[in-house]
């Protein structure tokens, strides 16, 4: 999924790490928040849906403790190498296409995707999938952007600074856009979960208006992506270390697409 047809942002890259650190900081306690809401976890079997980074993983096993199961997956698992192994505890981990390969079997308390599926050429069909897994009074809990529902970087554009980033912001959509992805997909999530037969739905967003880490995450991006940004006319190289400049201080307001948070249970 590194092909021209395929995931933008490629874990394999360097900044991929500074990029799951920042959503982690953003985007966490979120999500635990939610999957909080949904009942004592102590033991429960849970499946990690293109994890990324070990920080949801983590928390997930912190949560069903030593008579869990936590699966973690990835095409990628390059990220997740230190919770491999007998020290891990009750989290494994495992390569695996949510797009391409068959769910894993026996199935699950929880199932989590966040920021995967928007990706996927046939991402309704991967949800169908996912949601298939959950055993009868289990969740699936799914997390995705819609940058169409708020497509600016800086919705207060003050001046040029601002002005900058909205238009590099707009650079990064249409090479998203090229890719496939479907900047509304997070207002579909709703609908696709009923559609999966999925009862007791119920979705949120969360929209990080700034922060550090709004900023780190926005620097890793366009550092990941500048040459495809060059070359596809959104800035000029002096235009995108303008703009990296700006980040590295406090006085930019830079936000992330916003978050919609979508969870149902499959009837027992």
């Amino acid at each position: 999924m590194t092909s021209e047809s395929g995931y933008l942002l490629d874990n394999r890259q360097r900044e991929a790490g500074r990029r799951f650190d920042a959503l982690a900081e953003l985007f966490d306690p979120w999500t635990l928040d939610h999957l909080d809401r949904l009942g004592p976890a102590t033991g429960w079997r849970c499946w990690e849906v293109g994890a990324g980074g070990p920080s949801m993983p983590t928390a997930l096993a912190e949560r069903t403790g030593p008579t869990g199961q936590v699966l973690v997956t990835d095409i990628d698992t390059s990220w997740l190498t230190r919770l491999s192994g007998p020290a891990a505890g009750p989290i494994e981990v495992r390569r695996h296409d949510v797009a391409r390969d068959e769910p894993p079997g026996g199935g699950f308390d929880l199932v989590h995707a966040r920021l995967v599926l928007v990706h996927l050429p046939d991402r309704a069909e991967a949800l169908r999938r996912v949601a298939g897994a959950v055993r009868p009074g289990g969740w699936l809990v799914v997390e995705d952007a819609d940058p169409a529902l708020q497509p600016l970087a800086c919705p207060d554009e003050r001046g040029p600074a601002e002005e900058l980033a909205n238009r590099i912001r707009r650079g990064f959509r249409a090479l998203l856009a090229e890719r496939g992805v479907d900047l509304a997909f997070g207002r579909t999530l709703p609908a696709l979960l009923r559609g999966a037969g999925l009862h007791d739905v119920r979705a949120e967003g969360c929209f990080p208006l700034t922060s550090p880490a709004c900023r780190e995450l926005e620097a890793a991006t366009v550092r990941q992506l500048r040459g495809r940004l060059v070359a596809g006319g959104a800035a000029t190289e002096e235009e995108i270390e303008r703009h990296l400049d700006h980040l590295r201080g406090e006085g930019m307001d830079v936000t992330t697409a916003p978050l919609i948070t979508c969870w149902g249970r499959r009837p027992r």
